[in-house]
């Protein structure tokens, strides 16, 4: 099967879907080609029940759609689905899905995109001609479990943290959480809230901040040099949150902002775990230095036996 447009977008998460709905705005013909069974296939399949936005909504809106004012500052997992579904809704975003793009070149005869994609339901290889390419694939997909020595015999549950839901199985068990980036500390966070023994192995220094913070140093980036605006942030976040180096937690030595700016990398956005780690409820480990079956050995000498592992790593 060939089929001809304007435009082909790859992948139907809410950049993808912007991007149609910004184009059927101006009549543009396009294709929108996703290898899920539905649009936004992370929020509505791998995203854990507690999940809020680490943003204010109005960085996270999509164009020519703002969050209704109703909608609480920081807008939980459940709204933010149920708002890209009104998106799709009323901008008539129409994607392909069980489309599995295999490849994509430029035909500089034709001067067109050529992008195959094989369609998961019928096996059949179909042919997408286009004037314009849009890949919105985004940078989250497969999970990403690295390779600990001794993982193999691990007898308890190990999984990734795209497929944690919530706590609620977990409540009588020793729980280890690989990764101190968002994901990793609210899991962590959820799972000490549903009565786990949690803990959360942290390998590099972070910057933790608060919600208001972040939205806070955000409005200030527009006017103010970003070196000012993290000085101001850390100060504001030292009084908050005090020494965090005595529980295991150490600073980077470039302010957040910056630290995003240069290497993408997110200051973590607090939502109760660092009280958690100082009553001693989430105890903070070292790396992961090998696994004997249920019993864990960290750098620094700590061996400690677990019940479960999940794995907040990246994709």
């Amino acid at each position: 099967m060939k089929q001809e447009t304007v435009v082909v977008i790859v992948g139907a998460g809410p950049a993808g879907i912007a991007t149609s709905a910004c184009l059927n705005l101006l009549s543009i013909p396009n294709i929108v080609l996703e290898r899920e069974d539905c649009y936004a296939s992370l929020w509505q399949k791998k995203a854990y029940d507690r999940l809020k936005l680490h943003l204010a909504k109005n960085f996270c809106q999509l164009p020519n759609m703002p969050f209704p004012l109703s909608a609480p500052t920081f807008v939980t997992k459940n709204m933010f689905v149920q708002y890209l579904k009104n998106y799709v809704y009323h901008f008539n975003v129409d994607p392909l899905y069980q489309r599995s793009v295999e490849s994509a070149r430029y035909d500089k005869s034709a001067q067109k995109w050529v992008v195959t994609a094989q369609n998961n339901i019928s096996g059949w290889v179909e042919e997408y001609v286009s004037e314009f390419l849009v890949v919105a694939t985004g940078e989250n997909s497969e999970g990403f479990i690295p390779n600990v020595y001794g993982l193999d015999t691990f007898k308890g549950l190990v999984i990734h943290s795209s497929e944690y839901e919530n706590g609620k199985t977990f409540g009588d068990k020793d729980v280890l959480v690989v990764g101190a980036g968002n994901s990793g500390m609210e899991i962590a966070y959820d799972l000490c809230k549903w009565g786990a023994q949690t803990s959360v192995v942290v390998r590099s220094p972070i910057h933790v901040l608060n919600k208001e913070l972040v939205q806070l140093g955000m409005y200030f980036l527009k006017y103010i040099r970003c070196t000012f605006v993290d000085t101001m942030v850390l100060m504001l976040s030292k009084l908050l949150y005090g020494d965090r180096g005595r529980f295991g937690i150490q600073r980077p030595l470039k302010g957040p902002f910056l630290l995003k700016k240069e290497t993408g990398r997110s200051p973590v956005i607090d939502v109760g775990t660092i009280s958690k780690i100082k009553t001693g409820d989430i105890k903070v480990m070292t790396s992961i230095k090998d696994i004997q079956g249920d019993i864990i050995k960290f750098t620094n000498g700590q061996e400690r036996q677990f019940d479960a592992i999940v794995f907040a790593t990246g994709f």
